[in-house]
């Protein structure tokens, strides 16, 4: 009963941190305060009132258009939300209410911002991603988190070096660095790996499909990340079957 009730707490905070990413994933990459001003329609500008922001209910209430001029809401809000109510849920399961879960899930809320203003502006804000790779660091190991972290990071920085001198271009930029950074501290090795891996494997098809125009890496980056960490003893088990048989 109490195992449920907290999970119902957490769930409800983890909406209302989604509300928050849902400005954070409008206005960083607009350069505008996530502060100041209040929240206003998108269409008519109108401010909202509190009743307005309550995180999925007022979406529902509002049947997804805007109490004043009634234009629709983007769908995106709401999902944005439940997704990051069920993130909180799922890291809560797999750690249970231990005091450095709400670093954890502050780090993957950064991600899943990422993510989605990776794949509406193919950019990576660098405040939003340091902030991802600092929460992860808040860990009771955190000496070996960040040594995991400075090893990733600094491999890949190595080896975008050595691509781009082999390309004559450049290969990777400086986001994808501070992700790994993330990756390592959050997984450790040889998890890090597993999720490198993983992430190519998702990134595939839709760079298949997707070839000319391109797709962001980071979004399958920060997925597969998310999933290794919530299946970190199956993954480690995965990886020693591959490599011994």
């Amino acid at each position: 009963m109490i195992e449920t009730v907290t999970g119902v707490i957490i769930f409800i905070f983890g909406i209302m941190i989604g509300s928050f990413l849902n400005v954070v994933i409008y206005r960083i990459p607009k350069g505008e305060s996530i502060v100041f001003p209040a929240s206003k329609c998108q269409s008519c500008h109108t401010p909202l009132k509190w009743y307005h922001n309550i995180p999925l209910f007022s979406w529902l209430a509002l049947r997804g258009k805007c109490g004043f001029c009634q234009a629709p809401i983007a769908k995106q809000y709401p999902i944005v939300e439940l997704l990051t109510g069920i993130l909180f849920l799922a890291l809560y399961f797999k750690l249970g209410l231990v005091w450095y879960l709400p670093f954890m899930a502050a780090s993957f809320a950064a991600l899943f911002a990422l993510v989605m203003i990776d794949f509406e502006y193919m950019a990576v804000p660098d405040n939003v991603n340091f902030a991802a790779l600092l929460f992860a660091l808040v860990q009771p190991e955190f000496l070996t988190a960040l040594l995991y972290a400075a090893i990733a990071a600094g491999g890949l920085y190595l080896i975008g070096l050595l691509s781009s001198f082999i390309a004559r271009k450049q290969a990777m930029g400086g986001a994808d660095v501070i992700v790994a950074g993330t990756m390592g501290a959050l997984l450790g090795f040889p998890n890090f790996f597993v999720a490198i891996f993983l992430s190519a494997l998702l990134a595939m098809v839709p760079a298949l499909i997707w070839r000319e125009k391109g797709v962001p890496f980071v979004p399958f980056l920060a997925l597969a990340t998310f999933i290794v960490y919530l299946y970190d003893t199956e993954a480690a088990e995965l990886l020693g079957k591959i490599i011994y048989g």
